[in-house]
């Protein structure tokens, strides 16, 4: 998933002065004195302190014209290349909250001030500091979540991915609003990515070694995946789709992804911090499993106890975010190919949100590009990414949320560098397959968005008889549908009861999951099937005969 170039990144970091970028021409003006306190602070505080202050990656602090002036010539060089800060948005698509762009005027001030002799001036013009609480920039956490213990990780070696699972602990739901991931030990950390796993599921820090590896070779057994040593790749054996949208395989299921991604860190990638009145939910009793990417690129044994820090809501939301990504992961790139093509789509089955995107691949990656298709026939680019860099995974989030339509078609469009041109690439001989490894590709558009459900429609209750019974689904699986009340109930295997919504009388929705479920009268008027639309191709299930309707209980 979120990998970063840990060399790179620092060698960027060490050359570069801050995180800015250019934007607007702007006319002459007459010649001013510029200064650091009364001009160039204010650009500063808003464009470049959330990393460059005390505890971030940033080789320097802009909060302080003392920690400033050494850098001041190295400034205005990684400004006025505008090799700084970090993005590769094409302006031409999107308007961004977090864009971290300067204006032409305020790379004019920075030029300026430091052809001047970089002067501080006036302190009676120095704006007020941003505040940092111990280096969060989502200010104190209410919670804060710490690995168990200290992570060793040997001085050589190929990369690994650890997984530690950490209780919450919490007595009821808790709702996230704004969360940060934060390395102990940036020398070696790739990557964080915190998911939750749901109450009931097993905590793997708690089981024995022995017991965790049988429990992935199990996972793995029916899988397209193999295990290489700590990482997971695809089998060389499974088939090739470069272009997942076109294909009729059923392949095209595994286009989304839709994980319980709560947070993640890689470099360039901003903190979590979403509108007022959405958040994401933890359920009450949840693990947080911390996905960590280590890289031994440090040349020595090494340690790291990562965190992730979470601001709660006061109150339950209105809206639920989510974080899922339009992905193919049956892609095949050739040796020395310089612009080789993978897609993928998905169509939404419910109204979307998109909050934001985070393009995702690693050394080839070349370009990437977000597209929506709406029922209509218009077509829209959202995001085009034309130089992707693996060094900075920005997240781009959108200075006002999309609304897309169901049907409509979310297209992600990848190309990747496999040729020597790439400086790079691993090794432009080898044909190239996805895989967690760096040196494997992945080719992943994720996406922030929240699920915009129907109006709940007024049904008489006693229409709901006449659906309750039980589904069969594919390997031996039973769906069972049962009333309860004034509520149409759904259960399936282990899995928590649901209730099903009314839209109309027929189609129904979930109030926490994807898509809809629909009713199908046969010939004499009786509900003998129903209709999963929730993905690529609907899914028909048969009433099981003789299966007694009931409650459920």
């Amino acid at each position: 998933m979120y990998r970063t170039r840990i060399a790179l990144c620092f060698c960027l970091l060490a050359s570069a002065a801050f995180w800015l970028p250019a934007g607007e021409a702007s006319g002459n003006k007459a010649a001013k004195t510029v200064t650091f306190n009364k001009d160039i602070a204010p650009i500063f505080n808003a464009k470049c302190a959330e990393c460059h202050h005390p505890g971030e990656a940033a080789p320097f602090s802009t909060l302080t014209y003392k920690d400033v002036r050494p850098w001041a010539k190295s400034i205005k060089e990684k400004v006025v290349n505008r090799t700084m800060p970090p993005w590769h948005a094409d302006p031409h698509f999107g308007e961004w909250a977090n864009d971290r762009r300067l204006t032409q005027q305020q790379i004019d001030d920075i030029t300026a001030w430091v052809d001047a002799g970089a002067p501080e001036g006036n302190a009676k013009d120095l704006p007020p500091v941003p505040q940092f609480t111990d280096g969060w920039s989502i200010g104190k956490p209410d919670v804060v979540i710490e690995m168990p213990e200290p992570f060793k990780l040997a001085a050589s070696g190929p990369d690994e991915y650890q997984y530690f699972d950490i209780p919450t602990n919490f007595a009821e739901d808790k709702y996230v609003v704004m969360a940060e991931a934060r390395p102990s030990n940036r020398k070696i950390v790739h990557h964080i990515i915190a998911f939750v796993v749901p109450p009931g599921q097993p905590n793997m820090s708690k089981l024995p070694k022995e017991a965790r590896d049988k429990a992935l070779e199990m996972s793995l057994k029916n899988s397209p995946m193999y295990r290489d040593g700590f990482l997971i790749r695809l089998k060389p054996d499974q088939p090739v789709i470069d272009d997942l949208c076109s294909t009729t395989s059923d392949k095209r299921g595994s286009a989304f992804d839709s994980d319980s991604f709560l947070v993640g860190y890689a470099p360039g990638r901003n903190v979590d911090r979403w509108e007022p009145g959405t958040a994401k939910r933890i359920p009450k009793g949840a693990i947080i499993r911390l996905q960590m990417h280590y890289s031994k690129v440090a040349g020595s044994e090494q340690q790291d106890r990562s965190v992730i820090g979470l601001v709660f809501a006061k109150e339950p939301p209105a809206k639920l975010v989510q974080t899922a990504s339009v992905q193919n992961i049956w892609f095949q790139i050739p040796p020395n190919a310089e612009r080789h093509k993978v897609t993928s789509c998905w169509v939404p089955k419910d109204d979307w949100r998109i909050l934001g995107f985070a393009p995702h691949m690693h050394y080839r990656g070349a370009a990437m590009e977000y597209k929506v298709t709406y029922p209509d026939g218009r077509e829209q680019v959202l995001l085009n990414v034309p130089k992707y860099d693996f060094a900075w995974q920005t997240n781009y989030v959108l200075q006002k949320p999309l609304v897309i339509p169901r049907n409509s078609k979310l297209m992600v469009t990848a190309y990747f560098d496999n040729s020597a041109k790439n400086k790079y690439n691993p090794d432009p001989a080898k044909a190239v397959r996805h895989g967690e490894p760096t040196y494997d590709e992945m080719m992943m558009g994720f996406l922030d968005f929240i699920i915009e459900k129907p109006p709940v429609a007024k049904v008489n209750p006693k229409i709901y008889d006449a659906y309750a019974g039980k589904f069969g689904l594919d390997n031996n699986r039973v769906y069972i549908i049962y009333r309860e009340g004034d509520k149409l109930m759904t259960k399936m295997n282990e899995l928590p009861p649901k209730e099903l919504l009314p839209e109309t009388e027929m189609q129904f929705f979930w109030r926490d999951v994807r898509g809809r479920l629909q009713f199908v009268r046969d010939a004499n008027g009786e509900v003998n099937e129903i209709i999963f639309d929730q993905g690529v191709t609907p899914f028909h299930a048969k009433r099981i005969k003789d299966a007694a309707a009931g409650t459920g209980q």
